[in-house]
Parts: C-alpha cells; sequence; structure tokens
C-alpha cells in the first residue's frame, strides 16, 4: 500500500496484554454478553485476522480488498493475501468494511443534577461495541473546580473500561490554579480540549468575562475551545416562566429552552472565538438557529466544527407531550430535542459539509432517576442513550435514503473525529499501520432497536421500535472480535486510554492570521506632541 507512516508510537504487542487474561468457560447472559462480570469468558483475542474480499471503505477512498491484522495493527491493506492456515479468516464478500466509530461527546459515570448516570465506562462502552463504536472522548468534570483531582476520579472510574477511549475537560471556574491546570491536562495528561458551559446557572455556566479567558488559554495551548451553547439566563427566565404557568412537565423543558436561547448562545461563542482568533467546536447542535450562526461563520472562513447528535437528527419532540410521564421524561435533554423541521435542516447540513460529525451525548439515566422530577421538570435529569445507536441509525438516515455515500459515513463517524482530535491516522481509518479497530457492516442486512436487547443499563430507550436497513455484523477493536453473531465478549479493565495531542490541524495557519491582524492595525500611531504657549 502506498499509505503507509511511522509507527514509532505503537504500543507493545497486544499479544503481551492478553497473556495476562484468565480464561473461564464460555457462557451468555440475557443481553448477549460474554464477560467475567456476567460469569463468562472466552477472552483469546486472534492476533492474526484476514478480513477477505469486503468493500474497504475509508472517508477519501473505497476499494475491494483484504485487510490483514497482526497484534492489533492493520499490517496489509490489499488485494488477494495469501495467508498460513494459523490465521483466523472473515469473508466480508459483499459487506463494508470500515473504521471503527469514534464518538465524540459520551457521558460515563457522570453526577449530574443528584444523581449519577447510570452507564458506567464497562457496561457503556460494552454498549458501544455493540454498534460498532470502538472508541469515544468522555467529558471529565472537575473536582471541587480542580482539574487536576477531576482527571484522577475520571481516570480511576475508567479502570472498569473495556475499549479505547479519551477524555475532554469540562471548566466550570477560572482562577490561576484553573490555568495551571490546563498546562498539565496538556503537556501531562493527553487532554486536548476544554469544554466552556453558557448554560445550568448557578452550577457550571460560566460568563463571557471566564468564557473569553478560557478561549485564550486554550489558544496558547493549542486546544480546542468546545461550548454547550444556550443563553444560561434565558434558561432560568424561560423556567420561571414555565412554572408561573403551571406547566410542570417533561413539555416544559422544551418551552423553557427554545432555539433563539441556543442560537443567541452559539452567535455569541462564534464571536468571542473570531475575536481572540482561535478555533471553536459547538457540540449538540440541536437547531436551525444555532446552525444558521455556524453556517455564517464558515463561510466566512472562521474555523468552526459543529457537531449535531443522534437524537437530533432522528426524533423530534413530539414525545416531550406524552401523557406517560416516563415515556415522555426519558426525552429530555439538554438542549431540547427540537420541533419537527429542526432535524431535517441538521441532516441537510450534515451531508452539505457545514455539519461535521455526529455524536451521541450518550447521559442515561433509568425510570426511577427520571422520576426525580415527576413534580418539577427541573428536576428531571437531563440525557438520552445513543452510543449503542448511532452507527445503524446515521446509516439508514444518511446512507440508505441517498443523503450521503458510505465514505461520507465513514467521515462523520469516525475519520473526521479522528482529525479533529489530532489521533488521525493512528484512529479513523484503515491504512497500513492504523490500530485495528474495524466493523464489518452488511447493507442488506436489517436491525431493530428496543431496550429489551439494548446493553445499556437504561430500562428505557429513546429509539424503541426503530428499524433500519445496515446492521454491523462484526467488531473488532484493537485486533480483538468483540461483537460477532450477535454476542459481545468484553471483559472490564481491558480498555486504554488515548492521549490526544495539542494542535490538531485546526491551529495551522492561526499564527499567520495573528501577524495579518496586527499589521493591519496601523498602530500605535506616532504623534508630535506640541506644546502650547500662553
Amino acid at each position: 500500500m502506498a499509505n503507509s507512516f511511522s509507527l514509532d508510537w505503537l504500543p507493545l504487542p497486544l499479544l503481551l496484554l492478553t497473556s495476562l487474561i484468565p480464561l473461564v468457560l464460555t457462557s451468555t447472559n440475557e443481553n448477549g454478553f460474554c464477560t467475567a462480570e456476567y460469569g463468562c469468558l472466552d477472552f483469546v483475542p486472534s492476533p492474526k485476522i484476514l478480513i477477505k474480499g469486503g468493500t474497504v471503505v475509508n472517508a477519501h477512498h473505497h476499494e475491494v480488498a483484504d485487510v490483514y491484522i497482526e497484534d492489533g495493527i492493520i499490517i496489509a491493506v490489499q488485494p488477494n493475501i495469501n495467508v498460513s492456515d494459523d490465521v483466523r479468516v472473515i469473508d466480508a464478500t459483499g459487506k463494508y468494511v470500515m473504521p471503527g466509530g469514534i464518538d465524540p461527546h459520551t457521558h460515563l459515570e457522570m453526577e449530574f443534577m443528584g444523581t449519577e448516570a447510570i452507564d458506567d465506562f464497562f457496561s457503556g462502552q460494552a454498549a458501544a461495541l455493540s454498534g460498532g463504536t470502538t472508541m469515544h472522548i468522555d467529558f471529565v468534570l472537575p473536582v471541587n473546580g480542580s482539574l487536576s483531582a477531576g482527571f484522577e476520579a475520571y481516570s480511576r472510574k475508567a479502570e472498569k473500561s473495556c475499549m479505547d477511549y479519551g477524555f475532554h475537560m469540562a471548566i466550570t471556574k477560572w482562577d490561576d490554579d484553573v490555568a495551571r491546570d490546563m498546562d498539565i491536562m496538556v503537556k501531562e495528561r493527553g487532554i486536548n480540549s476544554f469544554k466552556f458551559f453558557m448554560a445550568y446557572k448557578g452550577s457550571f455556566m460560566i460568563n463571557d468575562e471566564l468564557l473569553l479567558e478560557g478561549f485564550k488559554k486554550c489558544k496558547s495551548l493549542g486546544a480546542l475551545a468546545q461550548v454547550h451553547a444556550e443563553n444560561g439566563d434565558g434558561v432560568a427566565e424561560g423556567q420561571r416562566r414555565m412554572i408561573e404557568l403551571g406547566i410542570m412537565g417533561p413539555e416544559g423543558h422544551a418551552l423553557s429552552r427554545p432555539p433563539l436561547l441556543e442560537g443567541e448562545a452559539t452567535a455569541r461563542a462564534i464571536r468571542l472565538a473570531a475575536f481572540v482568533n482561535t478555533p471553536l467546536y459547538v457540540v449538540h447542535v440541536m437547531s436551525i438557529d444555532a446552525l444558521e450562526e455556524i453556517a455564517q461563520a464558515r463561510k466566512s472562513g472562521q474555523r468552526v466544527i459543529g457537531e449535531p447528535v443522534v437524537s437530533g437528527l432522528v426524533l423530534d419532540e413530539s414525545k416531550l407531550w406524552d401523557p406517560d410521564f416516563i415515556t415522555a421524561a426519558k426525552y429530555v435533554m439538554s438542549p431540547p430535542i427540537r420541533k419537527s423541521g429542526h432535524d431535517k435542516a441538521l441532516q441537510g447540513a450534515l451531508s452539505s459539509g457545514i455539519l461535521q460529525l455526529v455524536g451521541t451525548d450518550h447521559c442515561t439515566f433509568n425510570s426511577a432517576q427520571k422520576a426525580m422530577g415527576i413534580h418539577d421538570f427541573r428536576k428531571i435529569p437531563n440525557g438520552v442513550n445513543g452510543i449503542e445507536e448511532r452507527m445503524h441509525l446515521v446509516w439508514d438516515l444518511m446512507v440508505e435514503t441517498g443523503q450521503i455515500s458510505a465514505s461520507d459515513f465513514v467521515r462523520i463517524t469516525s475519520t473526521a473525529c479522528a482529525q479533529i482530535f489530532n489521533i488521525y491516522p493512528r484512529k479513523g481509518a484503515i491504512l497500513t499501520g492504523s490500530d485495528a479497530d474495524i466493523i464489518i457492516l452488511n447493507p442488506n442486512s436489517s436491525f431493530q432497536i428496543n431496550a429489551e436487547s439494548h446493553h445499556s443499563r437504561t430500562d428505557t430507550n429513546v429509539y424503541e421500535g426503530k428499524r433500519g436497513k445496515g446492521k454491523i455484523e462484526v467488531t473488532i477493536s484493537r485486533g480483538r472480535i468483540v461483537w460477532e453473531n450477535g454476542e459481545l465478549k468484553v471483559e472490564p479493565g481491558t480498555g486504554r486510554y488515548v492521549p490526544m495531542p495539542p494542535f490538531s490541524y485546526l491551529f495551522d495557519g492561526i499564527d499567520k492570521m495573528d501577524s495579518a491582524y496586527y499589521s493591519s492595525l496601523h498602530a500605535p500611531v506616532q504623534r508630535m506632541i506640541k506644546t502650547v504657549e500662553s
């Protein structure tokens, strides 16, 4: 293959790692797991795998070829590879062989609104693998404002992980200690993105002054600034208005956070990022209002990344008016799922490149947790599922309808994320030397989603009953076959943290733009000061 790159960064062979893993007799639990947690494990990975005869799809190219994997790394991608008898051969004829998905936006085991998200780093990742996602990036929350303490806390949570993951870091206050911690996170901990909340007044929300300080620090570190864009003061006023009107149910959540508040905050963040001249990433874009601000900024040449999430692409707000509280409450997330029409606009923006990649904002709470807000929508924990369903739903929604190609699918579910967060081509590609994170999708098979068969620990599913075409039949994570024939083979503790270096391609030329700006000022003006004679 012409595509190759240095292997200096590669980890020790997975064979050494897996020699430490115990062997147990194989059986499966009711959800198709085969794990030590559920009383079983058959976790001998195939150190050598040949995927034969499939259509290998990258974001830039597709071809019919074989893919040879050894010790968790892609060794060759070319037609007609011959192998010895000790190699496991998977026939992919008539199927698509694609990079595993990367979910840029998850919240596993997150403490939020008086409770904790029910999916932890094992159950959430196991669900992801069964749906074809082989890496995710989770958001670390500071502990008492400390980024270092937050990182250590999330590292402990992730000890049970079963696939590759990275971290973003949230910034919820600003002082000299936070600024110093940001240096440590980037230079020593492998974090290259920081999230700022413009909503959640009284808890996570920061004001514009602190947002500017954060943006400046991100720029100096080569870290990507991210924003949750809703006007927090406006949301608080909207909530008061709903309560005064006696609207206490889940529909009040959507009514209190209208699209114009998302649009306003998106516009403000974009303009402040332009003022600082730093790239900006807008998480969970849910509305036409926010989308239009991103489109205008990108048209002007500003470096703004827009991330829709699968719930905003697939669903509308109608279920929030369901007379059954539990049914309605499971759809509560922020920003809210919008009226029909916003979903179509987001799909169009994704297909045309105005929006770049698809996340999930996976943050799951069960029915009992959602019932905390049965008398007051403000107390319903915000969050929906999606980490398991994203790949299937995006394929059915966007590829099967002809809105995007298979290569576009790879770009928006994997490659773009790897490039934005500076881990490409180690991730997000099927190239010689890349990690062997691979899915095999059968375009002629169908899927159906329901809470009874999903792998998340939540007892509901916002995509309940949805059917579609295009089924992921095999998931390979770092050279291990973890999903095949409807059976999931994973074990807690086998995951790996993936550090993400700063200064991605989004920062290319920023210094030249700064120089051009300073040169354009024609200032300060040298003036002669004349004394006035009395």
